[in-house]
């Protein structure tokens, strides 16, 4: 039975590879926007145009938005010491619903992995140590997955930061064992945010 031209095939097995999304939801996705191609479809694709155009990652932290330096950075009142780091940009924009945090932010882009490859300077642990250093962190808060690439990741964090004397902090209560902060309530962030401990 036919499914649709290549195109729309290819178009399906593109959106597939989207996180949270398999060959069934992409496929009730493409169908949807083809029939409101002239409406939906066409600004989908105009708005998607714009963003691949002006997006960029700040320079400083790593979040992502259409300035060399984002608002966060660049917002002098959060110049207050605390530095969060997280490993996804999805990670920061979670805390930043919460409303709780008001100090900078440092982008990793990922854990440790060794399956993977990645190592500390792939995740530009090494900039983040100088960070400290030059903008005068007095704490490090440590928002990692509760998973164990992410406590991983903030023990070996936490012993490279030892030479620097700077509070380290990590995340406690509200965030499960296995749980990713881009799918917890505002609440949950607020709570664990508020409770954080020294590693």
């Amino acid at each position: 039975m036919a499914e649709g031209s290549d195109e729309i095939q290819a178009l399906i097995a593109q959106m597939a590879r989207l996180p949270g999304l398999g060959p069934r939801s992409a496929r009730r996705i493409v169908l949807s926007l083809i029939r409101r191609r002239t409406g939906q479809m066409a600004q989908l694709a105009a708005q998607m145009a714009r963003v691949a155009e002006t997006s960029r990652e700040c320079s400083r932290c790593g979040n992502i938005g259409e300035a060399a330096i984002c608002p966060i950075c660049a917002d002098p009142a959060r110049a207050n010491g605390e530095l969060c780091v997280v490993a996804d940009v999805a990670d920061l924009w979670a805390l930043e619903r919460g409303r709780a945090f008001r100090g900078r932010y440092h982008v990793l882009g990922g854990t440790l992995s060794a399956l993977d490859e990645i190592g500390p300077d792939e995740l530009g642990i090494p900039r983040l140590v100088s960070r400290i250093a030059e903008e005068g962190v007095t704490e490090v808060i440590l928002a990692l997955n509760a998973t164990v690439e992410g406590q991983t990741t903030a023990h070996y964090i936490a012993e490279a930061l030892e030479p620097a004397q700077v509070t380290v902090t990590g995340l406690a209560q509200g965030v499960p064992i296995g749980g990713e902060l881009d799918y917890l309530d505002d609440g949950t962030i607020v709570a664990a945010l508020r409770a954080r401990r020294r590693l």
